[in-house]
């Protein structure tokens, strides 16, 4: 797909948490297609110890309001920097960047499960509501520390089935998502997931062991975003791919992991 470099005004910033902020943003024009599990590489303005853009998930896409959304967690100078953005605000981003998830064809009967763990969920609902869109209801299962931490719930029930877990007990079932018991009471012919990677490797070793084709989207630093800087290389069975360019979505087979 065509990459576009766009200075994108921002439109609102939502604190959603104390560590997680929606940047909504728009542009004068009609915005790029965007696939979900794609991201954008953000430049960060007025930092003077940020000198590398920050790649971003494409949290969501409202075609009617002409916005993406960008759901951004503050983890070091760059991030926080981003958060202080208001409307009006001009944040220049390169998107659409890597390749997206599989989707099923429209004349299929699929059951899909979406996991995101922590701020690996902000690619699930995007695809969630394109899989709503062709009429198949995905199910949701989103971790998280605490309650606190899990966002957007309110969207992903406009979509299909939400069950949550949270290390601490304050929400859904405790413990980690591969351990919630929708994993054994409910069918699912295809999964995607986004998070942390020890819970995307127990997430693809469940997928292995019950044949269930298995999507991942990893998040290995990523610099320039389109394979030139090497640092986000993944060993796979074709060798060492770029993940912000042959990813950052894979299907698992494809992927070196012991599981």
């Amino acid at each position: 797909m065509k990459k576009y470099i766009l200075d994108l005004v921002v439109t609102q910033n939502i604190s959603l948490h104390a560590n997680y902020v929606l940047i909504k943003l728009t542009h004068d024009c009609p915005l790029p297609d965007m696939r979900p599990g794609q991201f954008a590489e953000v430049r960060i303005d007025g930092s003077a110890t940020t000198f590398l853009r920050r790649p971003i998930s494409i949290n969501y896409v409202d075609k009617a309001a002409n916005e993406v959304w960008l759901l951004v967690q503050l983890v070091g100078d760059g991030t926080r920097k981003l958060s202080t953005v208001k409307p009006g605000d001009i944040v220049n981003a390169v998107l659409p960047l890597g390749n997206g998830f599989t989707l099923p064809t429209t004349d299929e009967q699929a059951s899909p499960l979406l996991v995101g763990g922590g701020v690996g969920t902000a690619p699930m609902l995007m695809l969630g509501s394109e899989l709503s869109h062709m009429g198949i209801k995905p199910t949701f299962l989103l971790g998280a520390r605490s309650s606190k931490d899990l966002l957007q719930l309110d969207m992903f029930e406009k979509l299909g089935p939400v069950y949550t877990t949270t290390e601490d007990g304050s929400m859904g079932e405790k413990g980690y998502v591969t351990q919630h018991s929708i994993l054994s009471s409910a069918h699912f012919d295809r999964i995607y997931t986004c998070g942390p990677k020890p819970m995307m490797m127990a997430v693809a070793k469940y997928a292995k062991a019950n044949d269930i084709a298995c999507e991942v989207s990893l998040e290995n630093m990523m610099a320039c975003g389109v394979g030139a800087c090497l640092c986000c290389v993944e060993n796979t069975d074709e060798g060492h791919l770029c993940v912000c360019k042959d990813g950052p979505v894979f299907n698992i087979k494809k992927l070196l992991w012991q599981i």
